[in-house]
Formats: C-alpha cells, sequence, structure tokens
C-alpha cells in the first residue's frame, strides 16, 4: 500500500476520542486526503461540534455501532481506563475487516483489556503510542503536524496481521512521524523510566514541598530549574492518575530501582563523599549529553541518509597555509581505558571530542569510573585500579566503535561481572570472531550473534590463561585486544603479528608503567603489574591528516602545513607510500610528547608516479588507503596494492566501492580480491556513491582537486560524526568542497 496525498486509500476513518491526540490524528489524515471521509466520536456534544466546524472531522456520530459501520480503520482515542469499556462495546459489534489501532501509553493493559473482551487479540488490532503532545489539550488544540518528526511506537503481537501492521505504520509515517515496532512489554518498561517515573517524582516533589508552611518562601525564591523540573506537575492529574495504575508493575520496577539510587546517594551526602558525588554528577550530566548528541547526530545523519546528503566539490584548486586536525582516536580510545584501570588521577590534553572515542568514555563512567570533562579536549580520569571497575546498569552502547568494542573485549573478559556490548547497525554487522576466539582459548566465555557480530555477552567471573598468539592477519585492535586481556591472566600473554601495527597500546602500557616486552613483532605482558596514573597530550590523528597530505601532493602549486600530528612509526605508512611515489614531505620540529612521536608536516605538490606498494607497509595504512587510491589515480602508471583484504570489511568494501566511483569518473581501477589496480590518468567528473563510509567520502572531496568537471559525492552524512570539522578544514586550506546548495 502506497499513501500519497489526495489519492484516498481507504474509506472510512473512525475517531473515537477527539481530544488532542485523536483530534490531531483525525485532521492530519483528513488535510492530507488519506481517506475519504473521517468520523469522529466523543462522548461531550461540545466537542463534536467544535470538530466538524474547525475541520477536523467530516462529521460526528453519537452511537458507536453507526459510526462503525463499514469502517476501514478505527483508532481508539479514549483516557486508558475507559479503554476495557470502550472495548468491550466493539466487542459487540460487527467490525468487518476494520483495523483497529490505539494511542494509549501502557501498551499492556491494552492488550490485556482486548484479549478480556474479545477472547484472544483481535489479529486486525494494532496497539501504537504517539510520544507527542502539547501544553494544550482538547480538540480545539488538534494540530495536523503534531506529529511530525515525533516517534510512534508500535506493539504488534505474534499474532498481528501483517497489512493491518503496515496499514498503521504508513498512516503514522504520512503524518510525518518516525515510526519504531516494540514489544509490548518493552516499550512499558522503556516508557515507565523516560515519562511515568519523571512525572510521579515532579509531582511528589511539588506536592512534598506544597504542604510544608513555608511553602510561599519555597516557591516565591525557584529558580529556574525548579520549574523546569516541576513543569510536568501541571500535567493533567487524571490522565496521569489512569496511566500509573495502567502501568503499575512497571513503573514499580523502576521505582524501586531509583529508591536504590536515591538511598545511595543520601548515604554519600550524609557521609561527605565528595567522590561518590562527584562521579554521580558526571555521569549524569555526561551521559545525558553524550547521548543526546548521539540521538541528534543521528538525527542529522537519518535525515541526510532520506535526503541523500550530496558533498559537491569543485574542479581544481590549490592548498595553502596551516592547519591541524582533531586528535588522534587510536590514542584517545586507549587514554580513556588505562587512564581508568590506573591508580591515581589521570589527565588527557587534546581528546577527540568524536562520536566513537566518546562511546569508549561513556562506557567506563557506566563501570564507575568518575571522569571529568571532556572540556575543549581536556579530560580528568579518577582511576579505579585494575581490579576497582563496577558492573553496568545495562548493555554497553558504543555507537559504530568498532575499536571500542573490539578493545573492551579483552578487558572485559577477565572481570567479575558479566557485560553485553552493543552497537548500531552498521557496528553491528561487522565480524568479531577474530577478538572472540582467540579470547576463548585464554579462557573466556563469550557469547555473539551469528556469523559471530554483535551483540557481545561476556560472561563475568572466568579465570583466563596466558597464551603465545600468532595472529593470521595483522590487526592493532586484535593485538590490542589480547595484550590487555592479558592484565588478568595467569603467567605471560605473548601476541606475534605477521607485520608490524600500530603499537600505541604498547607505549601507553609503559607510559602507564607497566612493564611491556617487545621483541620484533612480538609483544608480552604478565599479570601481577599496575597501573599509575599519567599525564597524556593526544597529538593530531594522522589517519584525518592524510586526506590533506594527498590533496596537497596532487594540487599544482600547493604548500601546506599540517601541525603537531602523531608521527609514531607504526602509522607512518601513508607517508611512506607518498614518498615512494614522489612525494615532497619533510617532517619539521619533531619531538615526543607523551611517549608519541610528534612533527609538523610540511608537504608540497609533486609529480606523482605509480608503484608497487610494498606489502610490509600495508598494514602500517590501512586506514588511509581510500585516499591513496585518489594518489594512485593522479599518478603516472600504474599501482598495485596486495595483502589489503582487510579493506574489504571495513565501514564500507573499501576495496569495491573505490573502484566503483573511480571508474565512474574514468579512472582505469580494477579491484582484486586483496586489493587494487589502478593506471593513473585524467579524472573526470561525475557521481559517486560513499556507501556511508565517511573516509570514501572525505576522499572522493580530495580527487576534485584534479577533476575536469563537478564531482557529486552521495551518502555523506556520516563525515558529520567521525570528522565534524572536515568541510571547514577544507574550505580554509583551498580544497572547493561543500554540502550541495550551500556552497
Amino acid at each position: 500500500m502506497t499513501l500519497q496525498q489526495g489519492a484516498p486509500i481507504f474509506g472510512r476513518l473512525v475517531v473515537i476520542g477527539l481530544g488532542l491526540i485523536g483530534g490531531s490524528f483525525a485532521k492530519g489524515v483528513r488535510e492530507k486526503g488519506l481517506c475519504a471521509e473521517v468520523v469522529g466520536v466523543d462522548k461531550d456534544p461540545e466537542s463534536c461540534r467544535i470538530a466538524v466546524e474547525t475541520g477536523v472531522v467530516d462529521r460526528c456520530e453519537s452511537d458507536l455501532a453507526t459510526a462503525c459501520r463499514g469502517a476501514d480503520v478505527i483508532q481508539l482515542a479514549v483516557p486508558i481506563l475507559a479503554m476495557e469499556k470502550l472495548l468491550a462495546e466493539l466487542a459487540t459489534l460487527d467490525l468487518g475487516n476494520a483495523v483497529l489501532t490505539d494511542v494509549g501509553s501502557a501498551k499492556g493493559n491494552v492488550v490485556r483489556a482486548a484479549q478480556n473482551v474479545f477472547g484472544e487479540m483481535p489479529a486486525r488490532f494494532v496497539p501504537g503510542h504517539p510520544i507527542a503532545g502539547s501544553e494544550k489539550s482538547g480538540v480545539e488544540a488538534a494540530n495536523s503536524s503534531l506529529f511530525r518528526r515525533h516517534k510512534v511506537i508500535l506493539t504488534p503481537l505474534a499474532n498481528t496481521d501483517p497489512a493491518a501492521l503496515q496499514c498503521v505504520d504508513q498512516l503514522w509515517r504520512a503524518l510525518g512521524a518516525d515510526v519504531e515496532h516494540m514489544d509490548v512489554e518493552h516499550h512499558d518498561e522503556v516508557l515507565a523510566a523516560t515519562s511515568h517515573l519523571p512525572h510521579l517524582l515532579a509531582f511528589g516533589l511539588v506536592d512534598s514541598l506544597a504542604k510544608r508552611s513555608e511553602n510561599l518562601e519555597i516557591f516565591r525564591y525557584a529558580a529556574g530549574g525548579f520549574r523546569d523540573f516541576t513543569r510536568i506537575a501541571g500535567s493533567d492529574p487524571v490522565m496521569w492518575h489512569d496511566i500509573f495504575l495502567a502501568n503499575r508493575d512497571a513503573v514499580l520496577r523502576i521505582l524501586d530501582a531509583f529508591r536504590a539510587d536515591l538511598d545511595a546517594l543520601r548515604g554519600a551526602v550524609d557521609a561527605g563523599d565528595g567522590h561518590e558525588l562527584l562521579g554521580v554528577f558526571t555521569r549524569a550530566r555526561f551521559a545525558r549529553e553524550h547521548f543526546s548528541k548521539i540521538l541528534a547526530r543521528r538525527a542529522y545523519v537519518d535525515a541526510m541518509h532520506n535526503n541523500d546528503l550530496i558533498y559537491l566539490a569543485q574542479p581544481g584548486g590549490k592548498l595553502a597555509g596551516s592547519i591541524r586536525v582533531p586528535g588522534d582516536k587510536s590514542i584517545s580510545h586507549r587514554s580513556i581505558m588505562l587512564g581508568s584501570l590506573a591508580e591515581g588521577t589521570t589527565e588527557v590534553e587534546g581528546f577527540l571530542e568524536g562520536e566513537d572515542a566518546l562511546a569508549t568514555l561513556q562506557a567506563f563512567r557506566d563501570m564507575g569510573v568518575v571522569i571529568e570533562g571532556p572540556h575543549h579536549g581536556r579530560v580528568t580520569i579518577h582511576g579505579v585500579g585494575l581490579h576497582g571497575l563496577k558492573p553496568p546498569p545495562g548493555p554497553l552502547y558504543l555507537g559504530n566503535s568498532g575499536t571500542s568494542m573490539r578493545l573492551l573485549s579483552g578487558l572485559l573478559a577477565a572481570q567479575p561481572f558479566d557485560t553485553t556490548l552493543t552497537g548500531d547497525a552498521s557496528l553491528s554487522k561487522r565480524p568479531m570472531n577474530r577478538v572472540a576466539n582467540p579470547l576463548r582459548e585464554m579462557g573466556a566465555v563469550i557469547e555473539t550473534a551469528a556469523e559471530g557480530r554483535p551483540p557481545l555477552t561476556i560472561r563475568g567471573g572466568q579465570r583466563l590463561a596466558g597464551m603465545s598468539y600468532e595472529m593470521p592477519m595483522a590487526s592493532a585492535q586484535v593485538k590490542s585486544c589480547l595484550l590487555l586481556a592479558g592484565l588478568y591472566a595467569a603467567g605471560e600473554t605473548s601476541v606475534s603479528e605477521p607485520a608490524p601495527t600500530r603499537d600505541h597500546t604498547e607505549r601507553m602500557l609503559q607510559g602507564f608503567g607497566y612493564p611491556v616486552k617487545v621483541a620484533g613483532n612480538t609483544a608480552t605482558v604478565e599479570s601481577g603489574h599496575k597501573l599509575s596514573a599519567s599525564h597524556i597530550e593526544v597529538p593530531a590523528d594522522i589517519s584525518s591528516a592524510a586526506f590533506f597530505l594527498v590533496a596537497a601532493s596532487i594540487a599544482e602549486g600547493s604548500e601546506l602545513v599540517l601541525e603537531h600530528v602523531g608521527i609514531n612509526p607504526t602509522r607512518t605508512g601513508v607517508i611512506d607510500i607518498l614518498k615512494l611515489m614522489g612525494g615532497d614531505i619533510t617532517l619539521e620540529n619533531q619531538r615526543e610528547v607523551g611517549g608519541e612521536p610528534v612533527a609538523d608536516i610540511r608537504v608540497r605538490a609533486a609529480k606523482l608516479k605509480g608503484i608497487e606498494i610494498p606489502e610490509d607497509l600495508v598494514p602500517l595504512a590501512i586506514d588511509e588507503f581510500p585516499v591513496l587510491f585518489v594518489a594512485a589515480a593522479c599518478a603516472e602508471g600504474r599501482t598495485v596494492l596486495r595483502g589489503a583484504e582487510e579493506l574489504r570489511v571495513k565501514e564500507s568494501d573499501r576495496i569495491q566501492v573505490m573502484a566503483d566511483g573511480l571508474l565512474a569518473l574514468g579512472v582505469k581501477a580494477e579491484p582484486t580480491p586483496d586489493g587494487i589496480i589502478i593506471d593513473g590518468g585524467p579524472i573526470g567528473g561525475g557521481e559517486v556513491w560513499s556507501h556511508g563510509d565517511h573516509r570514501i567520502a572525505m576522499s572522493f572531496s580530495v580527487a576534485s582537486l584534479r577533476a575536469t568537471a563537478p564531482i557529486r559525492i552521495h551518502d555523506c552524512a556520516n563525515v558529520a560524526t567521525s570528522f565534524p570539522n572536515f568541510l571547514s578544514l577544507s574550505a580554509q586550506c583551498g580544497i572547493r568542497v561543500a554540502e550541495e546548495g550551500k556552497a
């Protein structure tokens, strides 16, 4: 079924209950012409009169049987405790093939009521709950746009007719709602926590204060925070009375959990335990900010994906000046992990405040670590020691961060508590067996979804044994995961890799005073030592700098300085490869900061030539290859990459996606199972698709410097979550790329 404005797809909608929600739904459906007739039913004659006069409905009926005769969809929008009586009346009527749905906020109560009066849940009854409202109530406030960009949760049961579900789903979507499907029980638990408990607390606090003799002074001197917190105590008392009774069990469960937390908070105040208070307040503040940012970014990304956010990259240009790209993501992750497990207070500067690193930070807050910040890149971590983590209150949500999930798996494998690691849709498709399997060999108990994919459930209380592990494929994440597990395993844990990978974990462990033995490509740790607090300064990320290294290399007349970039020798593959291709790159002001080598990198335009990329450099540039493919396209001759099969399991299949894009721009590119062959030559304009991969989108932005016509790059929304100032830095130094329509 496809809903189109002006093209009715069913004959009659009946809305029973013409308050704000029912009236707004009726008005929206009527204005969009989604049905031939909208009929209202309400016990208040005045509401019926207003509904007809203001165009909310076509007509009203006082008799329920008359109204429902021949109806295609019947929406039940009555107060929740009036629902059972209404359902009992409907059960006596011949409803034909009508679809039933409702708008109540306690779905378990509605389902039980329907089962009581019908004998079983009608297959064409689709329970629903729009999460929308207004300060105003009644049919007078009916607003056809009320549900736009608001969530509507549908809670179908096992026997729900798929056609009925699709009908209700599409009706809400036609009104601009963001529709989700959820189990009845899960819905009621979620709403008890996010809506019902806050209302109960607001009503209770205002009532408690108002009963005291000094209430006039309390309300006279109440600040904005009090007014904001208690605003919802102005809601309809009868409606909320009904809701709390209807969703009693779920509300009691969440209220009991809150009482326990409140008792702990009272105990901290009574004992003058400032550390505990700081932990609660920082967790609360930054959890709110962190998840609000994720939701805002996800909403932005989803909206942009729905609208296909396009970068328009204009041809030509050159780079000049000096820029500093964001902090190194790998080091930011590890600074939080090791700082949390250290004894004492660790200060971090230059922390990357991107979504992935913030996911790691939030995970450790959820495990009881007090972390202040980030504020302008500064983070203060009050370490709890190797054995001081606490069970998280629920699954640890890691967004799109594969680094967080893989490294945390090693740390959590030896904890005394169970943990579940989850992520977004993209992370949930990525393979985790390459860390899960060796951890199992050490004694860990790890459960995964099909094909070793997230979510991961890690069972606590396991005694790990050290081992010597020969990695089948070079991977810094796998190596780091096993070394972190080795901090808890009996004896020694050695990890040998077939080729060098980034060694930030080894360096940082040593910086925290934990002994690490490194011999060739083998790193070894043993348990029984401790981590001591440190000071960490995070250098600029060479993976982010890579886009500008290639850009300045291929754009004639360019000279650019990238400031304070980390040049860890296990990360400089992109520099080594560009130099082999003839790149003009010099390192200036070299120094060491917090155990990591840092330099300013000066890059000038150069005539690049195609090469066979040495396989020993592949692990040292694995994240930079998309933009290196652009360099190869601009080089004279052929460039061949082998031994890079890992590129096929990144955020996208980067080999295939880059090959498709280069071919679309007229560049000869032949993907192979473990690499690519690129013949340099002219780059044309055209359309390319990034498939939601931020590195693909940014790489084709760089390609525009040598293009003969504009390049339109589709599906670029994820750049905002990984490198939020990419466009502004590009404009600052001379790359002419912008969101289409904003150029």
